[in-house]
């Protein structure tokens, strides 16, 4: 009597998993009754037909897949490695299982045609300096593709932007010659405020013998030392004194 209740009891339990299912918070299943699609199961214990029906279980939470490095040449004729990341979600789980095999790879092969088709029309300082535009721009193709399988791509990412050696020489070259241009630029224009300064200030001193006063303060303060020897400068104004009272007395 025990060896006819054993195989009993194991084929109840067999049968007991098969109507049973259960169904995680991130995920939704799909029945086919006898190959067809019957519906759409929600999370929780869940009965089914054993035998006749069966379920698929879709995840419906945001995956990750990479693209791998793809060698792409620029609209200047610059070839460049890159790769990227697509962040996809299922919104209609039967479309995601009865319109395509495998979502996943369909999804990143398609990403990385679109990849190869912007890139390629854009220039490499372009990609350089927009990139995050460019990546929003494949986003978008490959988005209004997917919609159709009950995708949603809800970003992807441009990780490594990889240029020739010498294209990075060349690079590095135009960067330290732009740094040199801005120098150049704050030099002048520091010489150019302290040529306005120095001329006020001249003009200033100009008038009422200022720059006279200025030049006896100077031998002044160099005459504290008796060991010191001072050529003293004679303002132009006063030689030109002398001049027209020299040209005075002459008449």
């Amino acid at each position: 009597m025990y060896f006819l209740t054993l195989p009993i009891l194991v084929i109840g339990v067999i049968l007991l998993l098969k109507i049973l299912v259960i169904i995680d918070q991130y995920e939704r299943g799909i029945v086919l009754t006898l190959g067809q699609y019957s519906g759409t199961i929600n999370p929780g214990l869940n009965i089914l037909i054993p035998i006749i029906q069966r379920v698929i279980k879709v995840d419906m939470r945001i995956t990750t897949s990479d693209i791998p490095q793809q060698e792409v040449i620029t609209k200047d004729n610059v070839p460049v490695g890159i790769n990227a990341v697509v962040y996809f979600q299922v919104t209609k789980p039967e479309d995601a299982v009865l319109k395509i095999q495998d979502y996943t790879y369909a999804i990143t092969q398609y990403a990385q045609t679109a990849l190869r088709d912007v890139i390629g029309g854009v220039e490499l300082d372009t990609l350089l300096g927009e990139r995050q535009k460019l990546a929003d721009e494949i986003k978008s193709i490959v988005d209004k593709e997917t919609t159709e399988w009950g995708i949603d791509v809800t970003a992807i990412k441009i990780q490594d932007i990889e240029v020739p050696a010498d294209m990075k020489r060349v690079m590095a070259k135009q960067a330290e010659a732009e740094r040199e241009r801005r120098a150049t630029i704050i030099r002048s224009e520091g010489e150019l405020s302290a040529s306005e300064k120095l001329n006020k200030a001249m003009t200033n001193l100009s008038h009422s013998g200022a720059i006279s006063l200025r030049t006896l303060q100077t031998i002044e303060s160099t005459t504290a030392n008796p060991a010191n020897t001072v050529i003293f400068a004679v303002p132009i104004e006063i030689i030109e004194g002398f001049k027209k009272m020299t040209e005075k007395i002459g008449k």
